[in-house]
């Protein structure tokens, strides 16, 4: 079916919407871009800080938070095409620390009421998120577990410690369910960085930049912002949970991001524009190459793109309100449509990112959407504001 491109005039509906949540302040500003076929429109409006300064613009560097993910699941798949790993294989092979794992007996038993695990921890299991051990979806310190990880620095951004003491200090911890049991969020995509980079040799960051970010022309995707560079990175807020108010969760220069992380985490670590991002989920709808270059096979991007988790492994997920579980699949790294409740259409593919960030693509309108900003999802504010960012992505398709 060929692709006829993009309304203009819905286009100004939804840079009508936009401005909207900017002039409200619900975000001091954000970068937005949908594409389809070879039309690609950039809305870039507000400011980079609360109290006004520069505006925001379309090569603004953003913290991508969980939009990390997909990457992270992207560079694991170049290694299984070249065979130098495999999806069911024992992770324990390059992460020994994730050896003959305990499980605990139930989710609030003490650290040391434990169950042998029945088999070991795959690959395949860290890609779904279904290796035993992730976020507890319950308040703080609920449980036994959630206080060691906690005491273990294990909950953290930005650990002050590398990959290989993180994953030491990991594999002192129980699993929290049996390998393959449940979704669990978050933590498989740290443990494949780690994976990553002992079967490459090399960094994580360093494997990123090589056989991903640099083949696609990602040129400001990494783990932190160079100082040349950092004038385009905006302050990052959260919310005051009494008031709603923005708060300085991250400052630009001499914040967290302003220098190269001690662990590059693989589940939320990375910096890009909307341009950077663009190329690499236009690469995933092409299945696997875009601009001349082929960095997956169209094997693996369908795989990647597949709902891998049955419905026993969903419950958790589905039960967590209207984040986890509007989309109803899970792949590699992402979120998948599975059924129709929006104006997404099944097999859309994506995932949000918690500081702020949404990005998704649509095989079977060949469409593409990002939405950039630096206010966290941590109020109804931002989540309504990427809502009505999707509704009206969608609603530009012209025919």
């Amino acid at each position: 079916m060929p692709i006829n491109g993009l309304s203009k005039e819905r286009l100004g509906r939804m840079h009508d919407v936009l401005a909207g949540h900017v002039a409200s302040r619900a975000v001091p500003g954000l970068v937005a871009l949908v594409s389809r076929g070879d039309e690609t429109h950039v809305e870039a409006m507000g400011t980079m800080h609360a109290n006004g300064g520069a505006p925001m613009r379309r090569d603004t560097i953003f913290r991508m938070a969980s939009l990390s993910k997909p990457a992270t699941a992207a560079a694991v798949m170049i290694l299984v095409e070249e065979c130098r790993l495999r999806l069911d294989d024992p992770v324990e092979t390059w992460l020994p620390e994730l050896a003959d794992r305990q499980v605990l007996a139930s989710i609030d038993a003490p650290l040391e009421q434990t169950v042998p695990a029945r088999r070991s921890i795959t690959v395949r299991d860290l890609l779904t998120f279904t290796f035993g051990f992730g976020v507890v979806l319950a308040p703080p310190d609920t449980y036994p577990i959630q206080v060691a990880v906690r005491e273990l620095g294990l909950d953290t951004t930005s650990p002050a410690f590398g990959p290989d003491e993180w994953i030491r200090r990991l594999g002192t911890l129980p699993l929290m369910r049996q390998p393959g049991e449940l979704w669990q969020y978050h933590t498989g995509s740290d443990v494949l960085g780690v994976l990553v980079a002992r079967v490459a040799g090399q960094s994580f960051g360093t494997f990123l930049r090589e056989r991903l970010f640099e083949p696609l022309g990602m040129r400001d995707t990494g783990f932190h912002v160079p100082a040349d560079r950092i004038h385009r990175l905006p302050t990052s807020y959260a919310h005051d949970p009494s008031t709603g108010a923005l708060v300085v969760w991250d400052e630009a220069a001499g914040g967290k991001y302003g220098r190269p992380p001690v662990f590059e985490a693989g589940g939320d670590g990375l910096v890009s524009t909307v341009d950077d991002y663009h190329a690499f989920y236009r690469m995933l709808l092409n299945k696997g190459g875009f601009g001349g270059t082929r960095v997956l096979s169209r094997a693996s991007v369908e795989l990647m793109t597949t709902d891998h988790l049955t419905p026993e492994q969903k419950v958790e997920k589905d039960a967590f309100g209207d984040h986890f579980g509007r989309h109803g699949g899970y792949g590699f790294g992402m979120a998948v449509r599975t059924h129709r409740r929006d104006l997404a259409s099944v097999g859309q593919f994506g995932w949000d990112g918690g500081l702020g960030t949404t990005a998704y693509a649509d095989p079977a309108e060949g469409l593409t959407g990002i939405l950039l900003t630096q206010a966290a999802m941590d109020s109804p504010d931002t989540p309504r504001l990427h809502r009505d960012f999707w509704t009206t992505a969608y609603q530009t398709i012209d025919g």
